[in-house]
């Protein structure tokens, strides 16, 4: 007699049962209404312990003369429960997809209400628009410390040490006493710290925040913006600086602007002057001088800045033989400069934080 077959192996697969299998996939898989049903359908008739994974299995155990023709008989009732899921998978993909196309369809012709969307300060735009005019001519952007020491703030530029600007009235002096810090009142103090670090040549800008003790008021804050230019070099003139002030000035104001330099005095350059534009409400739209233009007080000049030839002795202090370099600089206020650009009456609407202002002017810097 043969011997009696162990519990756990299947039984042999036959015809009956192959088809029986076989059907109750394939209705399994029509009846699947989504694609969940049709993975549970799947895992219960296709899986590792489906009747024909099974029956598969129970195939090692027959004969070997009868192995071929239930291989071929499972084989084959496999491969077409395997078609017919992936033909009932694809067709419901296929229906997914068109419902999320329906029911997500948006009318691009509906007027929609768009939410409010900021924009950077026409403060910090027009630094960066600065900083792009002084980068085409192969400068370089620096910055330094907003706290800074007194060294480098006063005595590097060449500030006498009973200088008024050193004196509480002009500088915020950093707490404790003594402490020979302070909230730089220029940018000025980046140039000592350029020559410095970088050494010669160097032609740098550097846009920043700086700070005084000056009341808040239309044309007055006591935070306020510098662009500072600074180029030192062997053979540089004051020719080389008024043609940097004028591509400059067309850069911000356009090409018919007027420039001019006027005396002046600066600790940290000689010689020194003050750069003056042509006003842009009486001289230079009617060609006329307004006595009662209140831009220019009648003078047809608007002062932007100051600059001059590097003092000797700031190149000494810094390292740099005055005898072989020169070099000169300038600073402009970018708070003064975006009123002029733009026609901002109150430096106050720069300060106050309404978003308004930024959008009017986000895009026009």
């Amino acid at each position: 007699m043969p011997a009696e077959q162990s519990p756990d192996v299947p039984d042999e697969p036959t015809e009956a049962s192959v088809a029986a299998a076989e059907q109750a996939a394939l209705e399994a898989f029509a009846a699947a209404g989504d694609l969940e049903a049709l993975k549970a359908a799947r895992l219960a008739h296709a899986g590792d312990k489906s009747p024909l994974a099974l029956a598969n299995r129970a195939i090692g155990q027959l004969p070997p003369d009868r192995k071929a023709g239930a291989g071929k008989l499972v084989g084959q009732a496999r491969g077409r429960v395997g078609q017919a899921l992936a033909e009932r998978q694809a067709a419901l993909e296929a229906e997914r997809d068109a419902r999320i196309l329906r029911e997500e369809a948006v009318d691009v012709t509906l007027p929609t209400g768009r939410g409010l969307v900021g924009a950077a300060h026409p403060l910090t735009s027009l630094m960066d628009r600065i900083s792009d005019v002084f980068v085409a001519m192969g400068w370089e952007v620096a910055e330094g410390p907003e706290v800074e020491t007194e060294w480098y703030n006063f005595d590097a530029l060449n500030f006498d040490a009973d200088h008024p600007a050193r004196q509480m009235q002009d500088t915020f002096y950093v707490a404790p006493e003594g402490s020979n810090l302070v909230l730089r009142t220029h940018t000025s103090p980046v140039q000592a710290r350029a020559l410095i670090d970088r050494g010669v040549p160097v032609y740098v800008v550097v846009p920043g925040r700086t700070f005084r003790t000056d009341e808040l008021d239309a044309t007055h804050t006591p935070v306020f913006h510098q662009v500072e230019g600074l180029a030192v070099d062997e053979g540089l003139t004051m020719a080389d600086l008024k043609g940097t002030l004028t591509h400059f000035a067309r850069a911000m104001f356009g090409d018919a602007v007027t420039t001019r330099l006027r005396p002046s005095y600066f600790p940290f350059t000689e010689p020194s002057a003050e750069v003056d534009l042509r006003c842009f409400v009486c001289a230079a739209r009617t060609g006329t001088v307004d006595p009662g233009c209140r831009t220019c007080g009648g003078t047809g000049w608007i002062e932007w800045g100051g600059c001059g030839m590097v003092n000797p002795n700031v190149l000494v202090a810094c390292g740099v033989d005055p005898e072989r370099y020169s070099g000169f600089a300038f600073g402009m206020g970018v708070e003064r400069t975006l009123m002029f650009r733009n026609g901002v009456a109150d430096m106050r609407d720069m300060v106050e934080g309404d978003v308004r202002f930024a959008r009017q002017l986000g895009g026009s810097l």
